[in-house]
């Protein structure tokens, strides 16, 4: 009997030895998910719409003459909302990645992947843009089946080519939006306008990133979220039994099993029920008692709809993306069958076994804690940030020197970066601590001023009055002024004679 007992929940639970999408031997099974519908799937295509609209006209909204969202790695400049932010301004990102981090945590602990389903570039491009292209091509999954095995005709062909020539062009489409964000919209239109020979680099970029786009979305597909992606194995860590996630309600849908026409004779139904493995009339109890069948009429279709291929039935698993599709296949049965809705619904497994729907607990409460925390430290910096930056050091390997009987004299070399989108004039520096100092640039640099969003250097000598320099190192606080306005200060040393 333990041995029978032991093979039952082998059987109930291989399906965690192995991805959904692969079989035994390794190979990829694919998905030909039904074409989903009903309500939540027509607020996920709203909510797609509007994201993709944003995706697509943000590098071309432009604040202060900048653009609205940048990030250009290459030459070190990023643009949030129209603010500039320089390698100066490394603390500030790495801040924000800390808090991205803690907010991913805190949001999967209390929602699950609603994320990957709702939001991520991923599942809205596969499921809202690429699946319906197909479905409008192909038709729904068993069309799509019987294409695949059909000998190849010129129905087919011209279905296939005209599907994958769409595909590419979509993915040239994402890969110039994409470019946009790292070398600014203004790059990629001159890209484009003018002859390829004149932009060979832009131009293999695009390409490659294309290429990339155009196999992820054609081929990989559905293997990016359950494979490559490391968000979905974070759940396994993440997700506790309060978690909101997409789920079944096996209290309410086991034993599942066909639809009966008449249910005239219970008794009948019990021992079929008891036959097929369910709870014995004689050892039933009132913690336990006889269920004869549950609302789950076995149709399968929660299955046929899933873009991942798994059996939602079956758990919590991390090939679900929460996408929903299952819930609005199962709703639609159980409206046909005169059943609940909700036999499969965003829900908790604490709720699901007890009724009850917590979505705080110790662990939320910790994490909320830490992100607000971290939002506030964020906020106060972004609010104290300086628009302009001077850095003022000392010439390395250069000691001090006697100018005549009155002055000592130090070098130093300076910098400065205007994060602001306008350029600034008339700047000097100036000794703000230390009566009597003066200041000799060499060059010209600081005459020209700063231009917007760069970075300018120079070199000079700082004198002081041999009579007042009374120690070895003395702390000197510069001030940059632009018209007469102080518009920031940094500290730097000052090397005398030791006395």
């Amino acid at each position: 009997m333990n041995r029978e007992i032991e093979k039952i929940y082998q059987d109930s639970e291989s399906f965690r030895d192995r991805l959904a999408t692969v079989d035994k031997r390794g190979k990829r099974i694919w998905v030909y998910p039904k074409k989903p519908s009903g309500r939540f799937y027509r607020w996920r295509t709203i909510v797609s719409w509007i994201l993709l609209a944003a995706l697509f006209t943000m590098p071309f909204i432009k604040v202060n003459g900048e653009q609205f969202l940048l990030f250009n790695v290459l030459e070190g400049k990023f643009v949030l909302f129209g603010m500039v932010f320089t390698p100066q301004d490394l603390h500030l990102f790495a801040l924000a990645m800390v808090t991205l981090v803690i907010f991913i945590v805190l949001f999967t602990v209390v929602f699950g992947r609603i994320f990957c389903g709702w939001i991520c570039p991923q599942t809205i491009f596969m499921e809202m843009v690429f699946r319906k292209i197909e479905y409008f091509i192909e038709g729904d999954a068993n069309q799509q089946k019987r294409l695949n095995a059909a000998p190849w005709t010129t129905d087919k062909v011209v279905k296939k080519l005209s599907k994958h020539i769409i595909f590419y062009g979509i993915a040239v489409l994402i890969a110039n939006i994409f470019l946009a964000y790292i070398i600014t919209s203004d790059a990629v239109l001159q890209i484009i306008r003018e002859p390829v020979s004149a932009h060979v680099g832009g131009f293999l970029a695009m390409l490659i990133f294309a290429g990339l786009f155009y196999g992820v979305f054609a081929f990989m597909r559905e293997q990016v979220c359950t494979t490559i992606c490391p968000y979905g194995r974070m759940q396994g860590v993440l997700i506790v039994p309060e978690t909101i996630v997409v789920i079944y309600d096996h209290v309410r849908g086991e034993p599942r099993g066909k639809l009966k026409k008449s249910r005239a004779n219970p008794a009948t139904d019990i021992a079929k029920t008891v036959a097929a493995g369910a709870a014995n009339p004689e050892t039933a109890t009132a913690e336990a008692p006889i269920k004869v069948q549950g609302d789950c009429i076995d149709c399968g279709l929660c299955v046929r709809v899933c873009p991942t291929g798994i059996d939602i039935r079956n758990g919590t698993q991390l090939e679900c993306v929460n996408c929903t599709a299952c819930i609005d296949a199962c709703d639609s049965i159980m409206e046909k069958v005169g059943k609940p809705k909700g036999l499969i619904r965003y829900d908790s497994a604490v709720g699901v076994e007890k009724g009850v729907r917590k979505i705080f607990n110790w662990r939320a409460i910790a994490y909320s804690a830490v992100l607000v925390a971290l939002l506030l430290l964020q906020a106060f910096l972004l609010i104290n940030r300086s628009e302009v930056e001077l850095l003022v050091l000392r010439t390395p390997g250069q000691l001090y020197q006697k100018v005549d009987d009155t002055w000592l004299a130090n070098l130093y070399n300076w910098e400065m970066i205007n994060k602001t989108s306008d350029d600034i004039n008339n700047v000097e520096f100036r000794v703000l601590n230390f009566d009597g100092a003066r200041i000799r640039p060499i060059g010209d640099n600081l005459e020209r001023g700063l231009a917007k969003n760069a970075l300018s250097k120079g070199v000079m000598f700082i004198d002081l009055p041999i009579d007042k320099v009374e120690r070895r190192k003395t702390k000197l606080v510069i001030g940059a002024y632009s018209d007469g306005k102080l518009i920031d200060k940094t500290t730097t040393n000052f090397l005398g004679p030791i006395k």
